[in-house]
């Protein structure tokens, strides 16, 4: 079972309110991860995809492979 959520910073500490199904469990994992910067990596990525040679060729690759059907009637 896994629960995820994104949960606001106080003061640097985390409280977490344990969702009924984690009632009497013993140990949960808990990872921590920065969205903002999560975020941002991401966007730099996609917009590097942009002009990615190797990404762009794929692309095109994909586009030629549905030319035969983008014309046919639903």
């Amino acid at each position: 079972m896994s629960h995820k959520n994104i949960y606001e910073v106080n003061d640097n500490q985390l409280i977490i309110n344990l969702p009924k199904e984690f009632k009497n469990k013993m140990k949960v994992l808990v990872t921590i991860d920065d969205i903002t910067d999560s975020y941002a990596s991401k966007l730099l990525l996609l917009k590097q995809a942009a002009t990615d040679p190797l990404f762009l060729a794929d692309v095109e690759e994909v586009s030629n492979d549905f030319d035969p059907i983008d014309n046919e009637a639903l």
